[in-house]
């Protein structure tokens, strides 16, 4: 393991202790501010995700973005790849995926031009740690190369950190939303 490696991994494993903390106080109304955000965007194509184990819930704010536009989750079709993301729509049929997370069963690809980002920690400089995958930087990367892609990363406010180890491949976060506030880096 190279020191950033080991930075990283300390970095997470704080993080994923503040989550933990945070998503227990969850009251299940979290998404407020998410909503508000995705209400100027209207209409545009938009990829959220379906929660796993502690992470913060977008669900309420990608069911209202579905009545104006395309939305979808995101697929791993294997290591080292971009995401791919399917349609999704509240009440769709889903199946598992990779890493327990949920996926429409019937794939409807596209490419969305905003993505709800989860993330282990983030910075109030727009910079996200995940999972150590690089699914999300791969995906940004390929998605900006095409076209202004707008990068929102969610989570509890817990998990901000005052700085944290990254890699020039790391992609940023254009805005960074809370359950407490919208951050703009």
């Amino acid at each position: 393991m190279t020191a950033l490696e080991a930075e990283k991994a300390t970095a997470r494993k704080a993080a994923f202790a503040r989550r933990k903390v945070a998503h227990a106080a969850d009251a299940g109304n979290v998404a407020g501010y998410l909503s508000e955000v995705l209400a100027g965007y209207r209409g545009v194509p938009l990829a959220g995700y379906m929660p796993i184990r502690t992470e913060i819930s977008p669900l309420a704010a990608m069911e209202e973005a579905a009545a104006h536009g395309p939305v979808g989750v995101p697929v791993i079709r294997g290591a080292g790849l971009p995401l791919d993301f399917s349609r999704w729509t509240p009440g769709c049929a889903m199946t598992d995926g990779p890493f327990g997370a949920r996926i429409p069963a019937v794939d409807d690809i596209f490419e969305p031009e905003i993505l709800i980002v989860p993330l282990v920690a983030f910075t109030r400089t727009g910079g996200r740690l995940g999972y150590g995958g690089g699914f999300y930087d791969r995906t940004l990367a390929r998605l900006r190369a095409r076209r202004a892609t707008l990068a929102i990363g969610f989570a509890y406010a817990a998990q901000e950190a005052a700085s944290l180890p990254l890699e020039p491949t790391d992609q940023p976060l254009d805005l960074i939303v809370t359950e407490q506030a919208i951050l703009t880096p």
